[in-house]
């Protein structure tokens, strides 16, 4: 047995490790230069309200998803028996409703409200970022991937009678077998939804021979049905189209991420996701699924399901507003936005792509500023994670949308570091496509890396 997990353990091992060593690491860079991460950049949110052109009816519908957004759950509701936090408001909150991980990690306090008996991770901090936990590998060596949720409602008040373990977190660390995600903020999503495969692919496809030169590949994260082959470039689940959302561009729709997110992180489950993921007898204190749609309800607006008002407020939320002249002022700012296209950031970072003939108004024919071409791409061993999800492999991680960037206080998919230079370094590494862009970047003089530094923090 031993000599059976000795190859598939190493590779975790060897994941594992990366993480943990640049976590330590990441707050100094690698490379002598007097440019610096301007840091989070101060003033109003600029973010977390409706997107503009909205009706009533859409905007009551906005406000209605806000607040159960923003609303923490209770066991009566469904939360649990195992879960990361109890409401998507603690995760996705800086700077505003909607965004990432706060300042201070709710996750801390949640371990032992209302009498839970839960040991907080030793990857878990007050001062970190709110994190999910999945293991690269089970015990005998298969690939495992999965959320193992950091919480259970063992010992709280309104869970009499259930007794449910942790996952052996620190065991777990100790072999080096686990890698983390924050939360992706969802200012614009419904912009992002809205854009057609075929804009997605048209971009792909341009710039291809400057691409090549710098080792950029890219390409949708392909879920064809059955695994089988055919001429569909890219497909997701069943009906052989590209999927957007999450770290890996696991998902399709917005319904979909809120579906998974509400039973993954929180234990709910849903009409999408209707099967515990514990289904301990002692451990169940709601009927099934736990959130469903309310047919005797007076009002149809009311009674929505939770899933659906997840999902549009992200819809209907606006993307971030950038500065024009924070941080280090316009003309910088301008120099910057200038040197990130000419360096080959814009290649991945695509600026502006556009959205379809959507439904939805106020969504339709408009221009989504996101800075991101939404593909996945090979990042190298220095930011591999082990895990697979569709036909992203261990490698590979979609272009995260920068919009909001200047907010942000935790950078890449796990929150290794909170400095903008270092999570460019980080971009660089054995394999990874994003190394001549990297070498540019490190090759520009220290006035022009600040520049560039401040345009991002500009977004």
């Amino acid at each position: 047995m031993k000599t059976k997990l000795a190859a598939p353990l190493a590779l975790a091992s060897a994941v594992a490790a990366a993480f943990l060593f640049q976590s330590e690491t990441s707050s100094q860079t690698t490379l002598s230069s007097s440019a610096r991460d301007p840091g989070v950049r101060f003033g109003p949110a600029d973010s977390g309200g409706p997107i503009a052109g909205l009706t009533a009816n859409e905007l009551r519908f906005f406000q209605l998803g806000k607040e159960d957004f923003e609303e923490a759950e209770e066991v009566d509701e469904g939360l649990g028996p195992t879960m990361n936090l109890d409401g998507c408001g603690g995760c996705h909150s800086q700077p505003a409703i909607g965004g990432t991980s706060p300042a201070v990690n709710p996750q801390v306090a949640f371990a032992n409200k209302n009498g839970a008996t839960n040991r907080i991770p030793s990857f878990i901090r007050a001062d970190g970022p709110v994190r999910e936990a999945r293991f690269v590998r089970n015990p005998d060596g298969t690939q495992d991937g999965g959320v193992h949720a950091l919480f259970t409602i063992a010992g709280r008040a309104d869970a009499p009678g259930c007794s449910l373990a942790q996952p052996d977190f620190e065991r777990e660390v100790a072999r080096r077998n686990v890698i983390f995600r924050i939360p992706t903020p969802v200012f614009g999503a419904g912009l992002i939804e809205q854009i057609p495969d075929s804009a997605i692919l048209a971009n792909q496809a341009a710039n291809a021979s400057l691409k090549a030169t710098l080792g950029i590949r890219g390409r949708p994260n392909i879920v064809l049905p059955f695994n089988t082959i055919s001429g569909q470039t890219n497909g997701n689940g069943n009906d052989g189209t590209i999927a957007r959302f999450g770290w890996k561009a696991q998902n399709k729709s917005l319904l979909l991420f809120a579906g998974e997110a509400y039973n993954v992180e929180m234990g709910i489950t849903n009409e999408l996701f209707q099967t515990e993921r514990d289904e301990t007898p002692s451990c169940q204190f709601a009927t099934l699924p736990n959130d469903a749609q309310n047919f005797d309800a007076a009002d149809a607006l009311t009674g929505t399901t939770a899933i659906q008002n997840f999902a549009n407020f992200q819809r209907f939320l606006a993307p971030p507003t950038p500065s024009s002249n924070a941080p280090g002022g316009a003309t910088s700012i301008g120099r910057g936005k200038s040197l990130f296209a000419s360096t080959g950031c814009a290649l991945c970072h695509t600026p502006t792509m556009k959205t379809g003939n959507s439904a939805v108004t106020a969504l339709r024919h408009k221009d989504a500023n996101l800075y991101s071409d939404l593909l996945v791409h090979d990042m190298g061993a220095g930011l591999a994670d082990g895990v697979s999800q569709g036909q992203a492999g261990p490698r590979e991680f979609r272009t995260a949308p920068l919009w909001g960037l200047g907010k942000r206080i935790f950078f890449l998919h796990d929150g290794r570091t909170s400095d903008l230079v270092a999570a460019i370094q980080a971009h660089r590494s054995d394999g990874s496509e994003a190394n001549g862009v990297v070498r540019n970047f490190n090759d520009l003089r220290d006035s022009s890396k600040q520049d560039l530094l401040n345009f991002l923090r500009s977004l």
